[in-house]
């Protein structure tokens, strides 16, 4: 199964804006996954998640500041059983 997430064109700042989110979003899910039962290896595992996504929006970041005009964005998500 495939769900067409994003297509289209959209301005730097809306791009940016629309990838923040949802990085926000993911990160939100770790963290909410992350509770006092949880083991060690599944909080640090989480952690290193949120740290990766959290590096990852501040290259887009950088990569966007010299940015101008508008960007092509596609993205589908994948679902298959395992």
């Amino acid at each position: 199964m495939n769900i067409q997430l994003i297509k289209g064109e959209f301005s730097v700042n809306d791009a940016y804006s629309l990838i923040r989110q949802l990085i926000l979003e993911k990160i939100k899910y770790h963290e909410n996954k992350i509770t006092y039962e949880s083991s060690e290896e599944d909080i640090k595992s989480r952690e290193s998640k949120i740290k990766h996504l959290q590096n990852e929006l501040s290259m887009l970041l950088k990569n966007l500041s010299s940015t101008t005009g508008s960007l092509k964005i596609e993205s589908t998500i994948d679902i298959n059983k395992k």
